[in-house]
């Protein structure tokens, strides 16, 4: 036994590495193109500096970035969750009672055609300089993907299941959380997806349109000084967060839906089959 599973143990691993070599690939080849161009173009790197300068400079100022990068954090993650719950709830409302869809489904799609360059300074002049505005931008760039996500995978439930839990006495509610909540689970998690990408970039922007302290504020000062490096860095920073929270989101699904796993052939279509 000991000899078949030291031979079967570096198979996941190799795929793994077999998966990722592509992307690693492609953005070597990206980093590579930038860091000549910027070397021999004769562009001064006050202007376009190379991949190599804006990471010595991310490494001199990691100090100042950590500082700035904790409240960015922090106004994401609570924006996003608030976004998470009212996205849970009004789905759910929705579900219940159809008229209340008619009736809101206008309104959100509205909220999405708003310009978020015009509503983020007015959102910080009515509340301020505080924690408030960014997690209501937050909320605002994060709450309609999910929001769709979820009604979409409650509509997306088979009939015969919820006709056989009905004809089993199961009221509205055991339906709804035996039949039409886990067939919404992978519509969820790809509006998770979604979601948390654009989570990063609304904080940052309300700040940039007014903070003390944050990612946002901190590229606003950079350019401010004429330090593109500087601003360059603190975009990695963002990428490098958007990116781990991206990668919870996967785990996370990876956690709630254990069966994909068992059945790849079956991802994405729920439980049931």
């Amino acid at each position: 036994m000991p000899v078949v599973s030291s031979s079967v143990a570096p198979r996941p691993l190799a795929a793994s590495l077999a998966k990722a070599a592509p992307a690693v690939i492609s953005v070597g080849l990206l980093l590579m193109a930038w860091e000549l161009y910027a070397t021999y173009s004769g562009i001064k790197p006050t202007i376009l500096p190379a991949p190599s300068r804006v990471f010595e400079q991310a490494m001199l100022n990691r100090d100042a970035l950590i500082d700035n990068a904790i409240p960015t954090i922090r106004a994401t993650l609570i924006g996003f969750a608030c976004s998470l719950g009212a996205a849970f709830t009004l789905s759910m409302l929705v579900d219940f009672f159809q008229p209340l869809r008619r009736a809101l489904f206008p309104v959100f799609i509205v909220s999405q055609t708003l310009p978020l360059v015009a509503i983020a300074p007015l959102v910080v002049l009515w509340f301020g300089f505080g924690l408030t505005p960014k997690i209501m931008l937050v909320a605002l760039v994060t709450f309609f993907p999910m929001l769709v996500a979820l009604v979409q995978g409650y509509e997306a439930t088979e009939v015969e299941i919820g006709q056989m839990l009905r004809a089993m006495g199961a009221g509205r509610w055991r339906v709804f959380v035996l039949a039409r909540l886990p067939s919404a689970l992978p519509y969820f998690f790809a509006g998770l997806r979604i979601s948390i990408t654009y989570a990063v970039v609304g904080a940052i922007f309300a700040e940039y349109a007014g903070a003390a302290k944050g990612l946002g504020i901190y590229m606003l000062n950079a350019k401010n000084n004429f330090r593109p490096d500087l601003v360059l860095a603190a975009v990695g920073v963002s990428v490098a967060l958007t990116l781990i929270l991206f990668g919870l989101t996967v785990l996370l699904q990876r956690l709630a839906m254990p069966w994909e796993r068992a059945d790849p052939q079956s991802a994405g279509k729920g439980p049931w089959r």
